[in-house]
């Protein structure tokens, strides 16, 4: 029992230390079809590790869609995409029962036919252009994995993400998403315009003829247990504190928060921000092979989790003042130490502890 236990350990810091290693194997087939976007690849790899769903926005043309069938290639994840326009039904997404007949016999059954969702990556694309009842479709299957259709429960493959695109212009005919499905998802990442450097081997490369294809550096069965393994990373309480007070800081009137999130917001991010902190900053953490989370993960990860939480008022948009500028206003004025955080030695001693336990 000791000698397993200590392979399973000793396999766990493997993996933990070996991980930079496939990020950057990862980043590597990536680049082979898309041209930077460093950031927003580590933002999808850090969702994917804590089992989290991202909202990627951006401008058409930005290879939004692209980068996620690659990554799921990358991945060797089966990947659905979804199309999503204002006449898509529920049932387009998660199944249908139909009937069905045993020639033989002649009897009649209900047989259920599994939808798209039935994959490891779901591609939502322009999922703000389909009406709120069939948007509410992917709402079970994001946070229980799985779908209920006519009384019966059927369980989504594992590993399981959804990926929505929006579109940030062209508003007429959409549909913005209630605050109660954005908040289901994990990481809002804005895909920007390229730099010149980039548009320009962009442009030369998609005009080529295009030979590479990109290898598998991984399956879902790593995946699951990497998954797993984020989970273990010890966060110190300082840390943890830390991560909360951007979640409390947004929240109304009070006697720690800000007086501009006071004049600016009117609603701010619940707990489960809080938490999606804390475990990005996990992922981000094992990403560089580090086996404890520092404030400097959680800062890296602010953005992302707090900027499709934060509801500012009229005053902020006659200010110009943004979700953003209230995240950024927060990480420079939240105070943050790390001379008291868990130093290596310790935090791999914890996270074989962990590991035990498990």
């Amino acid at each position: 029992m000791g000698g397993a236990g200590s392979s399973g350990q000793a396999d766990d810091i493997a993996a933990v230390e070996q991980l930079a290693e496939s990020y950057n194997r990862i980043c590597a087939e990536m680049h082979k079809v898309i041209v930077g976007q460093e950031r927003v690849i580590e933002e999808l790899l850090i969702a994917f590790l804590c089992r989290g769903h991202c909202i990627l926005e951006g401008v058409p043309g930005l290879a939004k869609t692209l980068m996620i069938s690659t990554l799921a290639r990358t991945l060797s994840l089966s990947c659905s995409r979804i199309q999503f326009t204002p006449d898509l039904m529920p049932s387009d997404i998660t199944g249908t029962e139909v009937i069905e007949e045993d020639k033989s016999t002649g009897t009649r059954q209900l047989r259920f036919v599994k939808g798209p969702v039935f994959a490891n990556v779901i591609l939502a694309d322009e999922i703000n252009r389909t009406p709120p009842k069939t948007q509410s479709a992917l709402l079970e299957a994001m946070q229980e994995h799985q779908v209920t259709a006519a009384g019966f429960t059927h369980k989504l493959p594992t590993p399981f993400f959804v990926l929505a695109t929006q579109n940030p212009i062209e508003q007429e005919g959409t549909y913005p998403l209630p605050e109660a499905q954005l908040d289901r998802f994990m990481f809002k990442v804005l895909v920007d315009y390229p730099s010149e450097d980039e548009e320009y081997e962009i442009v030369r490369v998609t005009t080529a003829p295009q030979v590479d294809e990109v290898a598998r550096t991984m399956g879902a069965r790593e995946i699951v247990r990497l998954q797993d393994i984020v989970r273990r990373v010890p966060c110190a309480d300082h840390v943890l504190r830390y991560a909360m007070k951007f979640a409390r800081w947004t929240r109304g009137a009070g006697g720690e928060v800000p007086q501009f999130v006071s004049d600016y917001v009117v609603w701010g991010a619940g707990p489960r921000a809080s938490q999606n902190l804390v475990l990005a900053g996990k992922a981000r953490a094992v990403l560089r092979g580090r086996f404890c989370v520092s404030t400097e993960d959680i800062r890296a990860v602010a953005h992302p989790v707090l900027r499709h939480r934060i509801i500012t008022n009229f005053n902020a948009e006659a200010d110009g003042i943004r979700s953003k500028d209230i995240v950024e206003r927060l990480v420079r004025e939240i105070p943050a130490d790390d001379a008291d955080g868990i130093d290596p030695a310790t935090a791999k001693r914890v996270f074989v502890e962990e590991s035990t336990q498990h």
